[in-house]
């Protein structure tokens, strides 16, 4: 048989005439009442049971109604739970300073238990209602986060393009990017981008800009002219004040040639297979913004054994120490170095865990690509 609901209600008052009143009252109809008389033990109670409404006295001894209801709209276990006060006072700023703090409403005294009866009612509703709708529209970003997610390419999906990737979106709606482009059998395209904003239309352009890498990165177009292409196209269908910075790294694995393509995104860092890393710089203007721009390309020569990485800023940016990735991507050399003899498959995750130690929150969506000759 189906499990029975049953809510639970914490009436907070000094007064036990008026805890058992509420008691018996909503008991009979099918509550459970957790019941407590001053300030300390009813957010005891609050924080044990997280009960679906309170019923709270505003006039009690030492810790006032106002007093609880703000630590308890302090917490995240209960700042969502309503809260209803039990007053004699009815003046309004009182009233007002209640609402401010996240009451809901006012129950006067001396009160009717059907009033209060009627009142639990109607606040249970609109919370089950409001936590549905939340519920709801979690569930639609989860499915939209892992729609995004699913359109990533992975490292065993593709074996042949010898890369490892770590990405962390810590929004629902991740700016961060990336793809992986199997050109031919010897020639991959790597792309990685970071798009300005986290909103829902992001989630969706990342599907469009794929599109586009898939139908303008290949053997009849060089690589500048593929990122030439697909700009024109972006400057036309992205709305004002939305752009990304993007690098795409074209791997012929054959010629021994790699073309790095820069639109104003962070430098690729080489970690060359005997040697010290270093960064290889080429500015360019942003992806979708302008009509003619200006995009940084840089061909050289490589070994295999040599690794790239190409990364999203979120991995070298800090707001809260002011680092850009202009100035920080220097100083990131030496961690590097402490992967040399890592393999490509583990390098990003390495890089991580030295950088932001684990299980640690970075401040921004991150996605790294190390990739082997």
């Amino acid at each position: 048989m189906k499990k029975k609901q049953t809510y639970t209600v914490l009436a907070v008052d000094d007064n036990l005439l008026n805890l058992r009143l509420i008691e018996k009252s909503l008991s009979k109809e099918g509550y459970r009442i957790f019941i407590a008389d001053n300030g300390p033990k009813a957010r005891e109670i609050a924080f044990g049971e997280k009960p679906d409404l309170i019923l709270l006295d505003i006039e009690m001894p030492g810790e006032t109604g106002f007093d609880v209801i703000e630590k308890l709209k302090d917490s995240s276990e209960t700042n969502a739970i309503p809260v209803i006060f039990l007053t004699g006072v009815i003046d309004v700023d009182s009233k007002l300073r209640g609402f401010d703090l996240g009451a809901v409403d006012y129950i006067t005294k001396p009160f009717h238990p059907l009033e209060v009866l009627a009142r639990v009612r109607i606040h249970l509703k609109l919370s089950i209602a409001t936590n549905s709708l939340i519920a709801d529209q979690a569930s639609r970003l989860r499915q939209i986060t892992e729609a995004q997610v699913a359109m990533l390419p992975t490292p065993e999906d593709n074996p042949q393009a010898k890369f490892g990737v770590y990405y962390r979106a810590l929004e629902e709606a991740g700016g961060d990017f990336y793809d992986i482009l199997n050109i031919s059998d010897h020639i991959t395209g790597y792309f990685v981008a970071d798009f300005a904003g986290h909103d829902i239309k992001t989630s969706y352009m990342t599907a469009s800009v794929k599109a586009l890498l898939a139908q303008n990165c290949t053997p009849v177009y060089s690589p500048l002219e593929s990122i030439r292409m697909i700009n024109d196209v972006l400057v036309e269908i992205l709305s004002e004040g939305k752009y990304l910075t993007a690098c795409y790294m074209h791997l012929n694995r054959t010629t021994r040639k790699l073309t790095i393509i820069n639109a104003g995104h962070p430098p690729v860092v080489c970690l060359p297979v005997d040697g010290e890393p270093f960064l290889i710089k080429s500015d360019g203007d942003i992806l979708g913004m302008f009509k003619d721009p200006h995009f940084g390309s840089e061909t050289i020569d490589v070994t295999p054994g040599d690794k790239f990485f190409i990364y999203s800023d979120g991995l070298v940016e800090s707001a809260e120490n002011k680092i850009t990735w202009a100035s920080g991507a220097d100083s990131l050399l030496p961690v590097y170095k402490k992967i040399s003899q890592t393999s490509y498959s583990m390098a990003p995750e390495e890089l991580i865990n030295l950088l932001f130690g684990k299980g640690a929150t970075p401040e921004d969506d991150i996605v790294v690509l190390c990739v082997e000759v």
